[in-house]
C-alpha cells in the first residue's frame, strides 16, 4: 500500500490543503508533504493523528475493499447447450447480481424454455435472426437489430421462425435463467 499516496488522497478529498491538515493535525506542512511524497514514513500514533484530522481511522485507512471483476471475455462464460437452444451466460454468477444477462441462440423453428410469470422486467434485444416473443395468447415478431421490453406477468418464451439460428441478448430483473 501506498500510504502517502492514500493520504494525499484522502486530504484532497476532504478539500483540504497541506497546510489546514498541518493546522488540524499539529504536525509541520513540511513534514506532511514528505509524507505524501513517501519520503518520511510516520509512527503509528502519528498516523492515527493525520487520520483523526482527517475524519478517518487506522481500520478504516487501512481497509482495502476486495476488487470486483467488471470485464469478462468468452473464457468467462458457461455455455448450456440444448435440443432447441443454447444459453451463455455472459456474467459468471449474475444470480447474485440484480440483473442476469445472457446470450441465447435458438435453432431454425424452435424455442426457448418458457418463463414462468414472475415479478421483474426483461429486455432483449435480437443480435441476428427473426424471433416472435409468445406471451401468453400474444405473439410478437422481432428482426434483427430490434428490442424487446416486458414485465414478467405472464408466462412467455421466444419462438425462432426463422431457417437459420437466431441470436439474442436477453436480461432479466431479478435473474430468473
Amino acid at each position: 500500500m501506498d500510504i502517502g499516496k492514500k493520504l494525499k488522497e484522502l486530504r484532497l478529498q476532504n478539500d483540504l490543503t497541506l497546510g489546514d491538515l498541518a493546522s488540524r493535525s499539529e504536525l509541520t506542512k513540511g513534514f506532511l508533504s514528505q509524507v505524501e511524497r513517501n519520503l518520511a514514513t510516520p509512527s503509528i500514533a502519528t498516523l492515527e493523528d493525520i487520520l483523526e484530522a482527517l475524519g478517518s481511522s487506522l481500520s478504516d485507512f487501512f481497509h482495502e475493499e476486495e476488487e470486483t471483476k467488471v470485464v469478462f471475455s468468452t473464457e468467462d462464460f458457461f455455455v448450456d447447450e440444448q435440443e432447441d437452444y443454447r444459453i451463455e451466460w455472459v456474467i459468471p454468477n449474475a444470480q447474485k447480481n440484480q440483473m442476469e444477462p445472457i446470450l441465447l441462440t435458438i435453432h431454425p423453428h424452435k424455442s426457448s424454455h418458457e418463463i414462468l410469470a414472475f415479478h421483474g422486467e426483461e429486455f432483449g434485444y435480437v443480435m441476428k435472426g427473426a424471433i416472435t416473443v409468445i406471451r401468453g395468447n400474444k405473439k410478437y415478431k422481432v428482426k434483427t437489430g430490434g428490442t424487446f421490453y416486458m414485465d414478467g406477468k405472464i408466462s412467455h418464451h421466444l419462438y425462432n421462425h426463422g431457417s437459420t439460428d437466431a441470436k439474442v441478448l436477453w436480461i432479466t430483473t431479478p435473474p430468473m435463467f
